[in-house]
């Protein structure tokens, strides 16, 4: 990875290039929380290279991508005409427009992230009382600050170091925004406060373990048994220690 490549993860954290399993196992979660809008008119907002355009329009979904990093838009651009490039604390559509939006780890790296909340509400679709159509929903995605390791890297010195930094999260926030502030974490309450206001109501709160295919692919039964088990704790209290949260919100 060239400097100019570690600079840019840092600012815009890293995409999916490749579909494994930790993928479509949350493309399965969007696709349920979605229900029948799986069907309807789809935003991702911060869509990268435009893997998970392309697969829920495999579902049948009709999908504008957003992205703000240019070079990520011409890339995604590659297979799909639906992409935007453009700031998700600003999106450039009409107001009550979206059956669906899928926001994956992306908030934590906008600039202002109550403003993209905001956004991604106005551009969602309103219920509609007369056909007794329900509103749109948001499958949002985004770092658990109760996760052991800060997989965003960390900056010590004035050098950006990549990859996961043990207890970096556990840190009093001050601390850890200085060796981390490129990145925000949210626990449940930092993330409830994005939302304060709105009119909207949570389908969905819980958080989720990863699905470690990386350490799968390095140690085969033993990684599927390391990931068995940790998935496992999602149906458990110890869930607070899981990567990210998953929230399903609806528009009313």
């Amino acid at each position: 990875m060239t400097e100019r490549d570690m600079q840019k993860a840092a600012l815009r954290g890293e995409p999916s290039y490749v579909w494994r399993a930790g993928q479509q196992r949350r493309l399965d979660m969007i696709a349920q929380a979605a229900g029948e809008r799986i069907h309807g008119l789809a935003l991702e907002n911060g869509c990268g290279v435009g893997m998970y355009v392309e697969k829920l329009t495999s579902l049948g979904c009709r999908v504008i991508g957003l992205e703000y990093d240019f070079e990520r838009t011409l890339e995604a651009g590659i297979n799909s005409k639906r992409i935007i490039n453009a700031a998700g604390e600003f999106i450039p559509l009409p107001s009550s427009t979206f059956d669906l939006i899928l926001s994956h780890e992306v908030i934590e790296h906008v600039q202002d992230d109550r403003a993209a909340i905001c956004e991604m509400i106005r551009v969602l679709r309103s219920p509609d009382p007369m056909s007794g159509k329900p509103g749109g929903r948001i499958a949002l995605f985004c770092p658990n600050r109760g996760y052991p390791y800060e997989t965003h890297g960390i900056f010590w010195n004035g050098k950006y170091y990549f990859g996961n930094k043990l207890f970096v999260n556990y840190l009093p926030r001050s601390l850890r925004n200085k060796l981390a502030p490129h990145v925000r974490v949210y626990s449940k309450s930092d993330l409830q406060k994005l939302f304060d206001g709105l009119n909207v109501k949570f389908i969905e709160r819980t958080v989720i373990f990863g699905a470690y295919d990386n350490i799968i692919a390095r140690f085969g039964v033993l990684g599927k048994f390391l990931r068995s088990v940790l998935q496992f704790l999602e149906a458990t209290p110890l869930k607070g220690l899981g990567l990210s949260h998953f929230w399903v919100i609806e528009k009313l």
